[in-house]
């Protein structure tokens, strides 16, 4: 029976050791926290599953919280120009539903999960000097902890990095209490675009006291947005939102002045730069270990991509895992099962990081064309869910223009 730890217990790291348990692999998962203490803690994102990702965790008998979690149908798109008003708005429909459920909620359910199955958890936080002494006893070692200095083991990719600093300051809050779009009561996703200002998100969640709305604040830095380095706390948070919304989203704001706070520790705040990074991390000329998900490909969440980007790391992970039978997890199969990953995940990176930037003049026509043709609002949107079409028409201002002509 080959031997597989994995360090992090978040999306990718606790997906890949469920499936490989189920598979008969001996897996160990080290958690810097219990299931208790990831309940009572603070948030750690603004997660939204897309149908195909969904389908993955289905198949594998994961999917525990979806008879409770809001069916998220669509998306809305609305570009404010200037602040305060609507330039234009698209809604898109999907082909099946989205969820979004709190990691305290999810990631403490598999890790009890793994451990009723019989995996062995170990709850400790892991140093970069731990990790040879620890790779000696297992076959394969893969660092899902996507922050913290284990990540410093994986060398950046300059060539597939294009930004070397954050281009959002993020700020969230979980909420309860907000109101249905009018005339659209069923749960969609809505974005508000304030062109070199930054973004507001709202989706329908779950969390430990049932259903519940998110917000997600992404700052251009230094822009009006950027209010957020003093971290208030849940009451603060809303509070500033609702003065935020007023001046520069009034039509969220309606849908916002009688929510509350879910809990006392329903916020969070940070940035970081979209990396791409060498997925094979070497702790001396005999002990490598694999980098995953977050670790090796972190995107800002200004598209929505990292948790299925980590779903799909997992699940090509386990393939490859699986394929490779009683041969040596060497470094070259390493950097193979990688490659695998990066064929998915090069077209979220391409789309989030031109979208990080001036937004193109092409998809500005784009979302014009969008908020009155419904099937260019149809494919903007389908291709959330499906990142390789973008790279299909919307990452070429070429193939763009050939396919607005054949629809319009």
């Amino acid at each position: 029976m080959r031997r597989i730890l994995i360090v992090g217990a978040g999306q990718a790291g606790l997906q890949l050791a469920l499936c490989l348990q189920a598979e008969g692999y001996e897996v160990t998962v080290m958690s810097a926290r219990t299931p208790e203490e990831i309940r009572a803690g603070r948030i750690m994102s603004t997660q939204c599953v897309f149908w195909p990702q969904l389908q993955i965790e289905r198949d594998h008998g994961l999917n525990l919280w979806e008879d409770r979690t809001p069916r998220i149908v669509a998306q809305r798109v609305t570009v404010a120009g200037p602040p305060g008003e609507r330039a234009l708005q698209t809604l898109g429909r999907w082909d099946d539903f989205a969820q979004s459920v709190d990691q305290r909620v999810k990631m403490a359910g598999w890790l009890e999960l793994f451990e009723q199955r019989g995996g062995n958890a170990v709850y400790h936080s892991v140093m970069t000097s731990d990790l040879e002494g620890l790779s000696a006893l297992y076959d394969l070692t893969v660092v899902a902890a996507g922050k913290g200095e284990l990540v410093e083991l994986f060398d950046r990719d300059a060539s597939r990095s294009p930004y070397d600093r954050p281009q959002r300051k993020l700020s969230c809050i979980y909420l309860h209490g907000m109101t249905p779009w009018p005339g659209h009561p069923e749960p969609h996703v809505r974005i508000t675009a304030t062109p070199g200002v930054g973004e507001l998100f709202f989706m329908p969640g779950y969390t430990h006291t049932g259903a519940c709305d998110i917000l997600l604040w992404e700052a251009v830095p230094g822009g009006p947005f950027d209010v957020w380095d003093d971290r208030p706390g849940p009451a603060g948070h809303l509070a500033r939102t609702l003065d935020m919304m007023r001046r520069f989203v009034p039509w969220e704001y309606e849908r916002t002045v009688d929510a509350q706070p879910t809990d006392a520790r329903c916020t969070l705040y940070g940035g970081y730069a979209p990396v791409v990074r060498h997925p094979v991390g070497t702790l001396s000329p005999t002990a490598h270990v694999l980098g995953m998900a977050d670790v090796v490909v972190a995107n800002d969440p200004v598209t929505g991509q990292g948790s299925n980007n980590a779903v799909r790391c997992a699940e090509i992970y386990l393939r490859s895992i699986l394929e490779r039978g009683d041969r040596p997890f060497d470094p070259a199969w390493m950097q193979r099962t990688f490659d695998a990953y990066w064929e998915y995940a090069r077209h979220p990176t391409a789309y989030t990081n031109m979208m990080l930037g001036p937004l193109p003049e092409h998809v500005q026509k784009v979302l014009a064309t969008a908020s009155r043709n419904e099937r260019v609002a149809y494919r903007f949107a389908h291709g959330y869910a499906n990142p390789a079409d973008f790279s299909n028409w919307l990452l070429d201002p070429v193939k763009t223009e050939e396919f607005l002509a054949s629809v319009t």
